[in-house]
Order: structure tokens, then C-alpha cells, then sequence
């Protein structure tokens, strides 16, 4: 079976760190890594080029780090309120979604992918949910969600 190196320019969630050179099949490294500027293939002739990168995601990684802390210092005290259509039941007609968190947090002044909100089930009753956001590898905050019936 073919495989080959690569140097990980993203977190990936299975696979390995960013700034990490890890082996992969060679066509998932050629049809989704690289394509999709995740990784970079990790040749001989790039190696010397790798290991600046290398020193450079450290030193990014450090200052992501830092900001993430303190954007998860904000968004540890934030509330979010949706108010929704609700049945007979308690539950809600649709139901509140990771995009729907991560376009509030816009409203609010907080920039965040939808991919980083951690949501296993939409939302679907009224309530107070707990929702963790991952802003780092190694950072994560806890927003609070509360789902009101419509008027």
C-alpha cells in the first residue's frame, strides 16, 4: 500500500497536531491534504523549507494559543438567547443548530466557524444548554445557550 509523508498545516482531528509530519495514504494525502492546503508534502527537497515552517507554526501556535485564552475568557460569560416557535410539548418546531450558535456569536462580536461549536444533537427543546466551543487544540470555552417559546 502507497503512503506518504506530509507536514500537517492544520489541526486534524484524527491524524495529528499542526507543524507534525505524519504518514498517510498517498491518496488521501494527494486528493484531500494537499488539495485543500492542510498538509504539505513532505519531499526531500523541502525538508530545509519544512523545518522554517516548522519554527514559524511554533511560534504562531504560541500566539494563537494566547488569543484563544483570552477569547476564552469572553466567551466563558456569554449568553445566548434564541427564541423559537414551540409546540404543544416543550418542543421547538425546528430546532437550534451549530450554525445558528456560531451566527449569533457573530452578531455578538465573536468570529467562530460552525465546525468549532460542539453540538452532538441540534437543540430541540426549550431550556438552558451548556455548548463547548473549541477555539484551540488546547483551548476550549463553555457558552451558555437558553431557548425561550415565542411570543
Amino acid at each position: 500500500m502507497a503512503t506518504m509523508e506530509v507536514l500537517l498545516l492544520e489541526d486534524m482531528e484524527n491524524l495529528g497536531a499542526r507543524g507534525a509530519i505524519v504518514r498517510v495514504k498517498a491518496g488521501y494525502g494527494r486528493n484531500y491534504l494537499l488539495p485543500r492546503k492542510f498538509a504539505l508534502e513532505a519531499t526531500p527537497g523541502n525538508q530545509k523549507m519544512i523545518e522554517q515552517q516548522r519554527k514559524a507554526l511554533l511560534k504562531r501556535e504560541a500566539a494563537e494559543r494566547t488569543a484563544a485564552t483570552t477569547k476564552a475568557e469572553a466567551l466563558n460569560s456569554l449568553e445566548l438567547v434564541f427564541d423559537r416557535k414551540v409546540g404543544e410539548h416543550g418542543i421547538l418546531y425546528g430546532s437550534v443548530t451549530a450554525l445558528d450558535i456560531a451566527e449569533e456569536m457573530g452578531k455578538k462580536g465573536y468570529e467562530v466557524d460552525k465546525r468549532r461549536v460542539s453540538l452532538k444533537d441540534p437543540i430541540k427543546t426549550e431550556g438552558e444548554f451548556e455548548v463547548t466551543v473549541k477555539l484551540h487544540r488546547e483551548v476550549t470555552a463553555t457558552v451558555k445557550i437558553v431557548v425561550k417559546a415565542a411570543q
